[in-house]
């Protein structure tokens, strides 16, 4: 069944690549509007043309707007939030899926850079891209914020102790979330992703793209779309419904780091 968004209004971090490129691109081809935001502006110049064209060919009645920011500095959130309202009058759906991982390495060899990174973006981003959106919603009763964790949010493992400390404030703050804003018919979705296959691990790497390929090889990874997908259907559905807390694995993860693996040639 095709999911129907017609007339949300919907702003997406981390929006040029990735998961949240894939989600844009349901949204709108769903008939959403659709606000992208990420830092690097070439990119996302570009990651809108290729929405808007795939919007183009559904058929959508939506639209979408590219705006270039650093979630992690609040005033710039600011001006993010300022320019979506003006442009669609209102923030139905907030998808905080901006994050990810810097560096694979036991926390007493970290870098400092890469932990500041993953905090400022993972949990601070979301947590200033939130205030900013839910008054709003708070003052309509209604909306939906969809924060993106990972199973690094559930599970803590060897060498990305940071990462998954960052992670598992996203599932705190999507609990809180969620008991604060009840009252408010203001729904909170926590989609926590396992093994994924876009960027991520050659961020990770530091461009290392040997390393990065074989985290997914020996079996079929989930897709940015199986994971734009999901978060779709948590917003198509029925109102009284509420997708809370959604873990993803493609069939081959049994856990974090447990994956079965066919061997290849």
């Amino acid at each position: 069944m095709q999911v129907r968004l017609d007339g949300r209004n919907a702003i997406i971090t981390g929006g040029s690549a990735g998961i949240g490129k894939a989600i844009a691109k349901s949204f709108l081809t769903s008939g959403a509007n659709v606000a992208i935001v990420a830092r690097r502006s070439e990119v996302l110049m570009a990651a809108k043309a290729e929405i808007e064209a795939e919007g183009k060919v559904m058929g959508t009645s939506g639209r979408v707007i590219a705006l270039s920011a650093d979630i992690r500095n609040s005033e710039e959130c600011e001006k993010v939030i300022a320019k979506t309202k003006a442009a669609f009058g209102r923030i139905d759906v907030l998808v905080n899926n901006a994050g990810g991982a810097h560096g694979h390495e036991p926390l007493a060899e970290g870098d400092v850079k890469d932990w500041d990174e993953m905090i400022d973006s993972n949990v601070k981003g979301l947590l200033y891209m939130s205030r900013l959106v839910v008054p709003g919603m708070r003052e309509r009763n209604r909306g939906q914020v969809v924060n993106v964790s990972s199973i690094a949010g559930k599970e803590t493992y060897a060498n990305g102790v940071v990462y998954c400390a960052a992670k598992a404030a996203v599932e705190a703050i999507s609990k809180g979330m969620r008991l604060e804003l009840n009252p408010f018919g203001i729904r909170v979705t926590n989609i926590a992703p396992g093994a994924v296959e876009t960027n991520f691990s050659t961020v990770r790497f530091k461009g290392d793209t040997d390393k990065a390929d074989a985290v997914y090889r020996g079996y079929q990874p989930l897709s940015a779309n199986d994971i734009a997908d999901v978060i779709a259907q948590s917003v198509w559905a029925p109102s009284h419904v509420q997708l809370a807390d959604v873990l993803i694995f493609p069939k081959a993860q049994a856990s974090a780091k447990q994956i079965y693996r066919k061997e290849t040639d």
